[in-house]
């Protein structure tokens, strides 16, 4: 009988692994509200359920920040057009293709339709539960698009990780509850159209609602992998010899712009979408097992790119969809509020970008999880 090697044996997580989620979760947590205290503000407010808006003036529009951002937009465009260009010969062969669209897949999209519908229109007979179109939407859009993948593949995220499928569901909850913890220093959305009057139904209702984010973001991804174009760009491996050094030095400096978020909020909202990913990328690399950056060493830039489309992939149907829905959200965003697309100022789609790395880290979290091992998995599988 063949056994395994040693380095593919799969590595039990233990104690150290326990103290390194501990650890991440307390910088990850604690820095804002110690940052708020610090700087005399009142801890109830950020801690009342459900929450409540409004005590942080956002400064207008400001031509220098909106500047700002856009160079950085141009700078981020153009690396992912660098990324992507394809530099490899013959492309990989083409997925197998199942010889019909099945039928799941037509009753997922008349699904999306009539959710569609459900959440734009105003029929009096319905008033009292259109503000609950969020959840039928996303869970339409996730069948339909894992149905795709099936489609041009013959697999998908349901078909070949069904534990990880379900699973997603449940930490997608936990992981968008945690930006909505972040939310109460910056108060850069605020959600209308909603009961906030009863908490029970409050948290019943968002829950429901969250536990689609990552299950979304996950499936698009796996969907954008099956283009052969998104997986033949730069494989140029990326090596640190002592990474530690390197991972202090940004585990610092994330738990200590989330604790000056909690003193200026309004001037470093951008944090919210950066120092979360950074604290968890430098807890694995200080921590036992393998980081979520691993396969760079291999030239997989994949595990960057292909997240960050998912979830601006995501973000345009989260936006468009929210535009014009019952129960719906608006922002209040600091010196960019200008040329929105939907209710989204059109840079504030930069956030996206981040977003979608932090959620493939969440993402391979559970599989490791779920595998009770402390290794990766590649992405899209």
């Amino acid at each position: 009988m063949r056994h395994p090697s040693p380095d593919s044996r799969p590595r039990r997580t233990g104690p150290r692994a326990t103290l390194a989620i501990g650890g991440a979760l307390a910088a990850l947590c604690a820095p804002p509200l110690l940052g708020a205290w610090l700087a005399g503000q009142p801890i109830a407010r950020y801690l009342h359920f459900p929450p409540r808006v409004q005590y942080i003036a956002h400064p207008g529009p400001w031509p220098p920040a909106i500047a700002l951002f856009a160079v950085l937009g141009a700078v981020l465009v153009a690396a992912l057009i660098f990324l992507l260009w394809p530099r490899t010969g013959a492309p990989p062969p083409s997925p197998r293709r199942p010889d019909r669209f099945p039928a799941i897949g037509w009753a997922a999209l008349g699904a999306l339709a009539l959710s569609w519908l459900f959440a734009w229109t105003r029929w009096e007979a319905l008033s009292a539960v259109q503000s609950y179109s969020f959840v039928p939407l996303w869970l339409s859009y996730i069948a339909l698009v894992n149905v795709l993948t099936f489609r041009r593949t013959g697999t998908c995220l349901w078909c070949r990780r069904r534990g990880l499928f379900v699973a997603l569901f449940p930490a997608s909850a936990a992981f968008w509850w945690y930006f909505e913890y972040l939310n109460r220093f910056v108060q850069n959305w605020q959600y209308v159209g909603v009961d906030v009057t009863d908490a029970t139904g409050y948290a019943l209702h968002a829950t429901l609602a969250f536990a689609t984010v990552l299950p979304a973001v996950a499936s698009t991804q796996q969907w954008l992998a099956s283009f052969a174009v998104l997986r033949r760009g730069w494989d140029r491996p990326i090596r640190i010899h002592n990474p530690r050094p390197l991972a202090l030095s940004v585990l610092a400096a994330c738990v200590a712009a989330l604790w000056l978020l909690g003193a200026r909020p309004a001037l470093l909202f951008p944090v919210v979408w950066l120092a979360p990913v950074g604290i968890v990328l430098a807890v694995q690399a200080l921590g036992p097992g393998q980081s979520y950056l691993a396969p760079l060493a291999r030239g997989r830039w994949e595990i960057i790119y292909l997240p960050a489309l998912a979830a601006l992939c995501c973000g345009f149907f989260w936006e468009m969809w929210n535009a014009y829905s019952a129960a719906k959200w608006v922002y209040h965003i600091a010196f960019v509020e200008r040329w929105k697309l939907f209710e989204m100022p059109a840079l504030g789609y930069l956030g996206y970008l981040p977003f979608g790395v932090q959620c493939a880290v969440v993402i391979e979290l559970v599989a490791r999880a779920l595998d009770g091992r402390l290794g990766g998995v590649e992405p899209g599988r």
